[in-house]
């Protein structure tokens, strides 16, 4: 599909395009989801031939109760932007979705998953939703692209490269954690959209991101839920070691109240649970069942914790934990484009794999991720090396892929088929 007519001038094109045009030809109404500010809107438009914005509902607030559907008149697609703000709005699309049996309608974005009375009625058959998420490091051009994702899990070998001249080494990638992936930051200092990005938590804790009005959770404690979160970033910290961390900065003391806001944030998209692989291995250990979390872009952890890029080459154990952040942000982003999934793998033995790459029945890859260094390196390899002894490949086949994600330098494989790719210069 060709640009649509409100296609904003400067835009970057993003890895989610391809897959908006192919719901476009397939499905009446398309349902964009991410985090505020994650370029939904900009998308939506560039696919859009006209638009309505519902962010401002004073002025529409009265025509919405009357006739919802009159909303919905205009060239198609016709982008609803903030939808979830419109009451009744989804049920008048989902009825012009059959009445006019056509494909490519609507395109919906907002950023908070709605609450089950906003969509009595699923939109089965009607509704596709793309998830849209920060800008991976090869939207934003801080990765050559050199080495598809795409082409790894089908098996391709990993051609010998090197970095492309630019600035390189940990130092970049405590930058570019920093900066983070929201498109209006890309241009900045990581310093000043560090300083915007703080703003952004402060909303986050002092709104409802529904509606805009005052929140019914209690600002200082979601505050405080933020930092544990981000102290605790890519792991599987229960509640009540969040509630411990947040005891002395006004945390919240109530199980069912931090399980409530971490709900609360997974609805608005700023934070990302990552799922365990369920598989099979040949021993006897058990696996781990719990998610991870993940802040869904890797600057906002970073703001959380009041960290910088000085401060991150200070401490290279929170700064790993960060740049493993960034890489499940961009795996996320080029897997979808593949049609795969992300998870992570840990049994009770205590071994750990940081992503696992699934693309259906027996179709599955591996990836550990290191800042870099022989050290680190040679340690995620031995790491993928257990792993591909021990699963039952009888049950789940062998791996299409091993790799060790760095934060630069050359790509290669081992003697054995194991993938050392720079993250800066993966694509989908």
């Amino acid at each position: 599909m060709a640009p649509g007519s409100l296609a904003p001038a400067g835009y970057l094109p993003r890895v989610v395009d391809a897959q908006m045009e192919r719901l476009l030809r397939i499905a009446p109404a398309v349902v964009v989801e991410g985090a505020r500010a994650c370029g939904k809107t900009w998308t939506g438009r560039r696919f859009s031939a006209s638009e309505i914005r519902f962010d401002e509902l004073d002025s529409t607030r009265l025509r919405l109760a009357i006739e919802p559907a009159s909303f919905l008149a205009g060239p198609t697609p016709r982008l609803l932007d903030e939808w979830h703000l419109a009451s009744g709005l989804w049920n008048a699309m989902r009825h012009a979705c059959d009445d006019r049996a056509l494909h490519g309608q609507f395109i919906l974005t907002g950023s908070v998953r709605p609450t089950h009375n906003l969509t009595d009625h699923s939109g089965a058959g009607r509704v596709s939703r793309l998830r849209m998420r920060p800008m991976s490091l090869f939207e934003s051009g801080d990765s050559t692209g050199a080495i598809s994702l795409r082409e790894l899990l089908d098996g391709q070998p990993c051609a010998a490269s090197a970095a492309d001249g630019r600035d390189s080494g940990i130092g970049r990638a405590a930058d570019l954690i920093c900066r983070g992936g929201l498109p209006d930051l890309i241009g900045l200092s990581p310093l000043d959209a560090l300083e915007r990005l703080r703003d952004y938590l402060a909303d986050i804790a002092r709104i409802d991101l529904a509606t805009g009005d005052p929140p019914a959770h209690d600002p200082a404690k979601m505050r405080a839920l933020l930092s544990s979160l981000a102290r605790n970033e890519a792991t599987a910290a229960s509640v009540k070691t969040l509630i411990e961390d947040t005891a002395g900065a006004g945390g919240a003391t109530s199980r069912d109240t931090v399980r409530r806001y971490i709900s609360r944030l997974a609805e608005a998209f700023v934070v990302e649970p990552l799922a365990a692989w369920s598989t099979h291995l040949r021993s006897k250990a058990t696996l781990r069942v719990k998610p991870k979390r993940y802040f869904v872009d890797p600057s906002l952890a970073a703001a959380a914790v009041g960290a910088t890029p000085p401060g991150l080459l200070g401490d290279l154990e929170t700064l790993g934990l960060l740049f493993e952040s960034l890489a499940i942000r961009d795996l996320r982003v080029y897997a979808q484009a593949c049609r795969a999934e992300v998870r992570y793998f840990q049994d009770s033995a205590g071994h750990e794999i940081d992503a696992v790459i699934t693309r259906g029945h027996r179709d599955w890859a591996a990836a550990e991720i290191k800042l870099g260094g022989p050290l680190l390196i040679e340690q995620g390899v031995r790491s993928l090396r257990w792993l591909r002894d021990n699963v039952d490949a009888e049950r789940v086949g062998t791996p299409r892929r091993l790799m060790v994600i760095t934060a630069s330098g050359h790509a290669y494989e081992t003697s054995d088929g194991i993938a050392i790719v720079p993250i800066d210069q993966l694509a989908p």
